[in-house]
């Protein structure tokens, strides 16, 4: 037997279940929106998974996990602190090799010192008589040769008949003038010089000045020996370091 349904009853249930269908799009539409809003998603129609577990267990189970993590941080600093101790181990044993080497060859050098001792002694005695030489010579003057340098500057004729000399010494610094117009000097040489005319005593003075040393000259008298009608002349001259000879000064061995 077939039962025809009126048309108004189909079309009310076509439209109760369209109706349906909007409620169910509006309501997935706004979970879709809150889970946008809260940073989640809900997949419909997936497969539902349910952690039954306790809290308890997931607890001990992030425990166990941060002390896992601290043992493997302990190990690595352990690690590494023995890898420190075995390379300063490593470089003091190193450093002692070289120490004890060191201390072997400067053994061996003082035994071959040893060796040379006397010639070594030999040369610091020689050092000390150089310097004694150096020292003690320092004030020589060789007298001979500014003599005859005194004597061929004066006039032809005119002949040295008496020298005084006085000069420094190593030991004592020579006496220097009172008066602020006489130059420093280390010797004076105070000469007697006979002429058989009346001498020309400002041209004596000029020829004088070429000498090695000097610093001044002047006239102290002029004399005539009636006897002999020689005239005698004494001069003071003044001379610096200049003169010295040098003989023993430090030589420059380089």
């Amino acid at each position: 037997m077939t039962k025809i349904l009126e048309p108004s009853k189909r079309a009310r249930r076509g439209t109760g279940a369209a109706h349906e269908v909007r409620i169910a799009a509006d309501t997935a539409q706004r979970t879709k929106r809150q889970g946008r809003g809260a940073g989640q998603s809900i997949v419909v129609g997936g497969v539902p998974r349910v952690d039954l577990l306790p809290t308890e267990v997931l607890i001990d189970r992030r425990q166990r996990a941060i002390v896992r993590r601290a043992w493997l941080g302990v190990v690595v600093v352990a690690v590494a602190v023995g890898a420190g101790v075995v390379l300063a181990s490593a470089s003091a044993m190193q450093a002692d090799a070289q120490l004890v080497a060191a201390r072997e060859q400067t053994d061996s050098l003082l035994v071959e010192q040893q060796q040379y001792r006397e010639v070594r002694s030999t040369e610091t005695q020689s050092e000390l008589l150089r310097a004694a030489q150096q020292v003690g010579g320092s004030t020589e003057i060789d007298w001979q040769t500014t003599l005859q340098r005194v004597q061929d500057s004066l006039p032809a004729g005119v002949t040295i008949t008496g020298v005084q000399i006085d000069s420094a010494t190593p030991l004592e610094a020579y006496a220097q003038a009172t008066s602020p117009l006489q130059g420093q000097r280390v010797a004076t040489l105070t000469i007697d010089a006979a002429s058989p005319t009346l001498p020309s005593v400002p041209a004596w003075l000029d020829s004088v000045k070429g000498l090695r040393g000097f610093v001044d000259a002047n006239a102290n008298s002029v004399t005539l020996d009636t006897s002999t009608n020689v005239y005698t002349v004494d001069m003071t001259i003044h001379l610096d370091e200049k003169v010295y000879d040098g003989k023993y000064a430090a030589k420059d061995r380089s």
